[in-house]
């Protein structure tokens, strides 16, 4: 049911709905609510602009040769080894394995009764980021933490929390860059812009939640993305710390755990623990994103920078292994957990063999991780729970965590974090998967999903995001195919019109649009820092 849009009577400063009121949305864009929302970007939207100029200068420096490095002005900082975080926060001793995924119920009581020890509830890359999912997202939150959440299929199957120990809740708003565009921030000047999706996702989520997970004996937990900078983390603690204060929880109640998924932030690892000291749990690697940002940083500094097919950028390869053993090594001086990545493999019910596959993918990720001295892992399919507590469990045994483990035999420095040599070729195959892939993710995306399964793999917005930055970065540096084909604009129009030829179309699909999509992101002179940006405010239409 739909009806008029509730909007606050405040004006300057003040937050307006733009979007449909649907059944029950009443419940989480609550008149203290908006307030909250209100108080929020009246403080910190101007600060979140700064920051995000801060990184289109950065950026600029970059293309424009000037590599990143450890920072001269927060040496003091890193040489300081008498400060530590907060740390662990009540059910979040033990992180051996997490499991992601969205906030539809459907996908929310499948991790509740999964058995992993935390689920990150994602409202960031494996949410598309409709109004619908945004909202209902929150209710299905709200409900689980109630202890109220069911759900009853198209089919009529009937889901609900059977767990006698649930996960941790661990929820991943959206990062600073992302807008909402259903609601509008009007400031004191009467401007109007759209809500920071940041703010709207973490705002929603504690001001309905904080409370109640405090009784449960669990807290208000969140996993922070994107972040290139430790003024980006003290952005986020001092939102916390205003959080707190705003509803009546003592100073430090919240707990963050930051994805290192962008160069910038490699560089200031223990800047972004420090200034989140009081709230912070520890770090993750998040590694799709992670190659993402070193090609959008250097997709234009000539051959040395460029990729080879997607497959293989591992996590063995010399930059990727300097990133993950310099993260645990930080995490652990500071006493914070340092949790591993999403292995993309993943199981088939239907097909033994892609299953057995997976599982032996993900066994020596997880192995490698766990051997590292990571405290814990993702994984994308409660059916890999098993093979990942495995190989933690024989590391770790009956201690939750190594932090203990000091890895003070590793020795990172710039050079290694930029060495992106690999020696492999850029095949047909891969330029083809990446497009294939990219069009595919985008058609699903446009339709609602946010985390698909696509040839076996699990794909969201980071891994497409690397598919459309290779094809761009090859396009521009004149790279040819193993076979000696120039990869050109031509060439990839013939294959995105081969993929449109080869998928099972159906009545209202999005494929015309995803290729669009695709083409103004991977093709066009102009390179847009985030595929979902454009895609957003043009393409993804809400339906009643």
């Amino acid at each position: 049911m739909t009806t008029a849009p509730m909007q606050t009577t405040r004006q300057g400063p003040a937050i307006e709905i733009a979007g449909p009121m649907r059944d029950r949305y009443d419940e989480i864009l609550t008149r203290e609510a908006l307030a909250f929302l209100t108080e929020l970007h009246h403080r910190f939207a101007s600060r979140r602009h700064d920051r995000l100029a801060d990184r289109m200068r950065r950026r600029f420096e970059i293309g424009n040769g000037h590599d990143p490095q450890f920072r001269e002005d927060t040496a003091h900082i890193r040489q300081d080894t008498t400060w530590q975080v907060a740390g662990a926060g009540p059910g979040l001793e033990d992180r051996r394995v997490e499991i992601t995924g969205p906030t539809d119920p459907k996908m929310t009581i499948n991790a509740l009764n999964s058995g992993a020890r935390v689920w990150l509830a994602d409202q960031e890359d494996a949410t598309s980021p409709t109004w619908k999912n945004v909202i209902e997202g929150q209710l299905s939150l709200r409900d689980a933490i109630r202890g109220e959440l069911s759900f009853t299929s198209s089919e009529g199957r009937e889901y609900r929390v059977t767990a006698e120990r649930t996960p941790t809740i661990v929820m991943r708003p959206r990062g600073w860059h992302l807008p909402e565009k259903h609601l509008a921030f009007i400031d004191r000047a009467g401007r109007r812009t759209s809500a920071s999706g940041s703010l709207v996702d973490f705002g929603l989520y504690f001001l309905h939640n904080a409370q109640a997970l405090i009784e449960g004996g669990r807290g208000p937990y969140f996993y922070i993305a994107k972040l290139e900078s430790s003024e980006e983390a003290k952005l986020w603690d001092d939102v916390f710390s205003f959080s707190e204060e705003y509803i009546g929880i003592p100073h430090g109640t919240i707990r963050a755990t930051v994805l290192i998924e962008t160069l910038p932030a490699a560089f200031e690892m223990d800047e972004i623990l420090y200034e989140l000291r009081d709230h912070c749990a520890g770090l993750n690697a998040g590694r799709w994103d992670y190659i993402f940002s070193i090609i959008k940083n250097y997709r234009g500094r000539g051959a040395r920078f460029v990729l080879p097919d997607r497959s293989e950028v591992t996590m063995t390869v010399p930059f990727m292994r300097a990133y993950t053993e310099l993260l645990v090594k930080t995490c652990h001086k500071r006493g914070a957990f340092a949790i591993g990545g999403m292995s993309a493999f993943i199981p088939n019910r239907r097909d033994p063999e892609v299953t057995a596959r997976a599982v032996e993918k993900v066994s020596a990720d997880k192995k490698r991780e766990a051997g590292d001295g990571f405290d814990g892992t993702w994984v994308a399919h409660p059916d890999l729970i098993p093979t990942a507590q495995a190989e933690f469990d024989a590391v770790l045994g009956d201690r939750p965590n190594q932090i203990d483990r000091q890895r003070d035999d590793v020795h990172v420095e710039a050079r290694d974090l930029l060495d992106l040599h690999i020696g492999r070729p850029i095949t047909a195959q891969g330029v083809r998967d990446n497009v294939s892939v990219a069009i595919r993710y985008l058609e699903a995306w446009l339709r609602g999903l946010g985390a698909v399964a696509i040839d076996n793999l699990m794909e969201d917005a980071a891994t497409a995001e690397i598919s459309r930055s290779q094809v761009w970065q090859w396009i521009h540096q004149d790279r040819t195919t193993q076979d000696g084909t120039p990869i050109t604009v031509e060439y990839i129009e013939g294959l995105i019109g081969e993929v449109l030829d080869e998928v099972e179309r159906r009545e209202g699909d999005r494929f015309d649009d995803a290729a669009e999509i695709f083409r103004e992101v991977a093709l066009r002179e102009e390179f847009p820092t985030f595929l979902t940006l454009g895609a957003y405010s043009r393409f993804l239409i809400d339906e009643d």
